[in-house]
């Protein structure tokens, strides 16, 4: 990684050509200018390829927004100047799927796996004691320390759930502190049964139906279920998922993780906006996600932490899906909040080119949560990018490790 960073200066650039079809650019905005690659995922742009790729470029910043983007010979006059020296410019990470709000250490976990036992959803029981434990202040500070870790690598918009609580209390808390960070906030109460209710599994969907969604609802955007042995059944998993719909939360399906099982189809059933993991897919799930809104979201990183095995990538891509990826970055299954990490994987062992984990990352990332602001780098598009220590995009698989994100934009502002 640069030692220096990007160069900033006053200075207009020396074109002052005019910002073609885009919008009127103020003085006062910024360019970054000199850019060897940059990616902005609008395939009517530059190369014409999904990836929008643009050779020699420049991206115009006005207030929180892209004004501008094309060749760096054609970009308008402004007071502000970055020269990113040759370097890649990328839209900011969308990670659409993480837990961040939890205390405590799975550690004795993950390494029992390594030694070979089988990674198991009953694990979650472990860090709910943790978190019920904490206090508020604790699980703020560990959720603004995994952001900050997350931005450094360049993710800009996050999700993030409830669900290491299962009481109503505890379940309601961890949204009210998620929602000081993120709009994207997601009840997950039916994560796995509470220990509270181990022999009433039907009353303790009661309460996630009932007072808990009646306490989380005012906090959450979204509504999550655990389909999967050992969680919740279709049928239980139907119950929840409808109750949040009618409260106004968007389904989301932790689905096909373990096992072959009913999450996909319902998810595609609910018009859920994800259905995540895609470990174990039928014919027939795979093609009702081609067929439908619903994005497959896959996380590699649980499949590095538990010796799983991977998701099958270009399965879904070859059938016409739309797929994400993201770190479902939690203590017990998957503890990396990189989501450069999460490309590589992907491009090594889930059968994706660098392009398709790039776009799975940033656009993918983006429909996953419906948003259309975010995940892609065009005039109007919030500005969020990253300025990579290298020439392409690749790199982020071509190197896999190195920290090569090396200045950060959220919202127009740097931010690192």
């Amino acid at each position: 990684m640069s030692s220096t960073g990007p160069e900033t200066t006053n200075s207009a650039p020396a074109s002052s050509a005019p910002a073609t079809a885009n919008s009127a650019v103020a003085a006062t905005a910024t360019v970054i200018t000199n850019i060897a690659s940059l990616v902005t995922n609008d395939p009517s742009l530059g190369d014409s390829s999904p990836l929008g790729l643009i050779q020699d470029a420049a991206v115009v910043i006005d207030g929180d927004r892209v004004a501008w983007v094309g060749e760096s010979s054609k970009a308008p006059a402004t007071d502000n100047r970055v020269d990113a020296a040759g370097r890649a410019v990328i839209p900011g990470f969308v990670d659409s799927h993480s837990h961040l709000v939890f205390a405590g250490d799975r550690t004795a976990e993950f390494s029992a796996r390594m030694s070979g036992q089988p990674y198991a959803a009953g694990g979650i029981r472990t860090t709910v004691a943790a978190t019920r434990a904490a206090t508020d202040e604790a699980l703020e500070a560990n959720v603004v320390r995994y952001l900050r870790e997350a931005l450094h690598q360049g993710t800009t918009v996050f999700e993030t759930k409830s669900g290491y609580g299962l009481t109503v209390e505890d379940e309601a808390r961890a949204l009210r502190i998620a929602a000081r960070h993120t709009d994207e906030t997601t009840f997950l109460g039916a994560h796995v049964v509470s220990p509270d209710y181990a022999d009433d599994p039907a009353g303790y969907v009661e309460l996630v139906t009932g007072p808990m969604l009646d306490a989380c609802a005012p906090h959450a955007r979204w509504i999550d279920v655990f389909c999967e042995r050992g969680a919740f059944d279709g049928d239980q998993a139907r119950a929840i998922l409808t109750a949040g719909r009618a409260r106004g939360l968007h389904p989301r399906v932790h689905a096909n993780q373990l096992s072959h099982g009913p999450g996909v189809q319902l998810a595609v059933e609910l018009d859920a906006a994800s259905a995540d993991h895609c470990t174990h897919l039928t014919d027939a799930d795979v093609d009702a996600l081609a067929h439908s809104r619903t994005v497959a979201t896959l996380l590699p990183g649980a499949e590095f932490s538990t010796r799983a095995e991977w998701p099958d990538a270009r399965r879904l891509l070859d059938a016409g899906a739309t797929v994400a990826l993201s770190t479902d970055c939690n203590p017990g299954s998957s503890f990396t909040s990189a989501m450069p990490f999460c490309v590589a994987l992907a491009v090594r062992d889930m059968g994706m080119t660098p392009d398709e984990a790039l776009w799975s990352a940033t656009a993918g990332g983006a429909r996953a949560l419906r948003r259309t602001d975010v995940g892609h780098l065009t005039p109007g598009a919030r500005a969020d990018l990253a300025l990579l220590d290298a020439p392409s995009h690749v790199h982020l698989a071509y190197r896999p490790g190195v920290p090569l994100v090396s200045a950060v934009w959220q919202r127009g502002e740097r931010v690192r």
